[in-house]
């Protein structure tokens, strides 16, 4: 494995118009990823993550700044030597983009014949994959008569045709439903064991970062606000931005304001499903509010968090603590102002 980053973004900017009516997506973004990593990019909508993507494989062209990719600033190619890079860059949508007129396995031909692959050579390659994808039996289906899962399992295996070294996810699942969308991030994650395609999520759900990415950027307001390691991230967030992602609004279960104090409980898969906090109550005889929670199973370990408001007493908030350091769940004490 290369000890050099495969894509490095370094001062790129995008403004989308002139003058006053100039808009600023993307403000003096530096970025490296790593070969092999699954590396998200999460921000809320309107945040500058899509057009930061599509800034990557030159979709869009960067304002200002570069695009390194494997060694080589892309921004200064020609139209023909950015093609042939191109290759070299897989991407899917959330809208899948199939042809609607061609099969599934014509479908997953399409970008070989662009590169000049030999018809004979581009079926044999696209049978391999769409077995891959886990679609042998629906070569001879029509977009029309594929479910959204399986439509993205097609454009999985047309992205990699051409044996890309990245893959780019725009809101890969975004369309799908949990259950679909489990199966999409574990295919997600097996190509990369298996073939080691370095894979770049974008996406504005935090549950998808969860489950897949090794490092995060948080993008707010055009800018990185916050990157790390994806468990950093999610167990002690620095900024605004991050918070906002990790503790979305609509979770809430019931209106609070930041005049009391909370300790937030982050479950990052160590802990086994159990009542933590009925047994906390039974235990510490204090009673606590729930102002939010989102947790969830993923093979017998629960992840996610739990906002609790503390009572005004010491005392309780010490056995609170004292409980919670017993059973190695991990909290921290702060301000929290939606």
């Amino acid at each position: 494995m290369s000890n050099n980053p495969i894509i490095k973004i370094e001062g790129l900017s995008k403004t989308f118009g002139n003058g006053t009516g100039a808009i600023t997506a993307l403000d003096n973004i530096n970025l490296s990823i790593e070969p092999g990593e699954i590396f998200g990019i999460i921000g809320l909508s309107g945040a500058g993550k899509s057009t930061l993507v599509r800034c990557m494989n030159l979709l869009e062209r960067p304002t200002t700044g570069s695009v390194i990719f494997d060694g080589t600033d892309i921004t200064a190619l020609s139209d023909r030597e950015l093609r042939k890079v191109r290759q070299s860059i897989g991407m899917i949508f959330q809208g899948f983009n199939l042809l609607m007129q061609r099969n599934a396995l014509d479908n997953v031909c399409f970008p070989l014949e662009l590169a000049g692959v030999p018809r004979n050579e581009a079926k044999k390659r696209a049978k391999e994959l769409l077995s891959t994808v886990g679609l042998a039996d629906r070569e001879k289906s029509y977009p029309a008569q594929l479910s959204g899962g399986e439509k993205q399992r097609v454009a999985i295996a047309r992205a990699l045709a051409t044996n890309p070294k990245v893959l780019l996810c725009d809101e890969a699942t975004s369309a799908l439903d949990p259950t679909t969308t489990q199966s999409i991030l574990s295919l997600l994650k097996e190509l990369n064991q298996k073939i080691g395609v370095t894979i770049i999520i974008i996406t504005h759900e935090m549950k998808v970062i969860e489950q897949i990415c090794n490092r995060v950027a948080i993008i707010a307001n055009s800018q990185i606000q916050e990157i790390g390691p994806v468990q950093e991230v999610f167990r002690h967030p620095k900024t605004q931005a991050a918070k906002k992602l990790i503790f979305a609004k609509e979770d809430y279960t019931e209106e609070f304001v930041g005049k009391g104090r909370y300790l937030r409980l982050v479950f990052d898969g160590s802990q086994t499903d159990r009542p933590v906090i009925a047994n906390m109550v039974i235990k510490c005889g204090t009673v606590v509010s729930i102002v939010y929670a989102r947790t969830k199973m993923i093979n017998g370990k629960m992840y996610g968090h739990m906002l609790l408001e503390l009572p005004e007493e010491q005392e309780g908030v010490n056995k609170i603590k004292a409980y919670l350091d017993s059973e190695n769940i991990t909290y921290e004490e702060e301000e929290y102002n939606a």
